[in-house]
C-alpha cells in the first residue's frame, strides 16, 4: 500500500508541476473573497501501532494508508477564511497468529485558515487550526466497536492559484487525540 501511495503522491505532485510551469494567468488574478469547494488526496500515518502491546510474537502492523478530503469553506478577505471537511483517513490493518483486524478512521472538521499571498506570484502559505470529529471503527472476527472523540486540529501547506478560479495545494496536517494522526496530501480547489 506504501508503494501505491507513493506512485499516487508522485503522478500528482507531477501534475501540480506540470500546472505551476504553464500557468502565467495566476499572476494578479488571485480571487479575494468567496466561496469554494475542493479534492484532496494523500497518505495517512496514524499513531496505532506503538499503542498496541496486545500484539504478540508473529504481528504485525501496518499503520499507513491512503486519505482522502472533500472540503468546501469561504474566503473572507486575502487573508482569512473558513473551511469544513470530511477526511477519510483510512485503515490501520493488524494481523497475528490469532486472526487479524482493522481500524477504520475518519473525520469531520471545521477550521480557520490564514493564509499570506505573496505578492502577485499565486503562492500562498497558510496554517490552519479548528476541531474536529473523529469516528474509529475496530473490526475483528468475532468483535465489532465504534468510538467516537472531539479534538484539535492543525496543519500547514502552501496554495497555488493557478487562474482566477482554480488552485491547486499541499499540505501536512496533525489530527490530534488517542490516535494521533498526520496526513500529507495533495488537492484542487475552484473558487466560485
Amino acid at each position: 500500500m506504501l508503494n501505491k501511495s507513493k506512485t499516487v503522491l508522485a503522478t500528482l505532485g507531477f501534475a501540480a508541476a506540470t500546472a505551476f510551469a504553464g500557468s502565467a494567468l495566476a499572476q494578479g488574478q488571485t480571487q479575494e473573497t468567496g466561496a469554494y469547494a475542493g479534492l484532496s488526496i494523500g497518505q495517512t500515518t496514524a499513531d496505532a501501532c506503538n499503542q498496541i502491546t496486545t500484539l504478540g510474537t508473529g504481528a504485525s502492523c501496518d499503520d499507513k494508508d491512503m486519505a482522502w478530503k472533500i472540503f468546501g469553506g469561504y474566503q473572507f478577505n486575502r487573508f482569512i477564511a473558513a473551511e469544513g471537511a470530511y477526511t477519510d483517513l483510512g485503515k490501520v490493518k493488524l494481523s497475528g497468529p490469532g486472526g487479524s483486524g482493522e481500524v477504520k478512521l475518519n473525520a469531520w472538521e471545521i477550521v480557520a485558515v490564514g493564509s499570506y499571498p505573496i505578492g502577485t506570484s499565486g503562492f500562498a502559505p497558510y496554517g490552519k487550526f479548528g476541531f474536529y470529529r473523529g469516528e474509529v471503527e475496530a473490526t475483528a472476527p468475532g468483535f465489532s466497536a465504534k468510538e467516537t472523540s472531539n479534538d484539535w486540529t492543525a496543519g500547514l501547506g502552501v496554495r497555488y492559484d493557478i487562474t482566477r478560479n482554480f488552485a491547486v495545494r499541499a499540505e501536512w496536517q496533525r489530527y490530534n487525540g488517542d490516535v494521533e494522526t498526520d496526513v500529507l496530501s495533495i488537492g484542487a480547489l475552484y473558487k466560485f
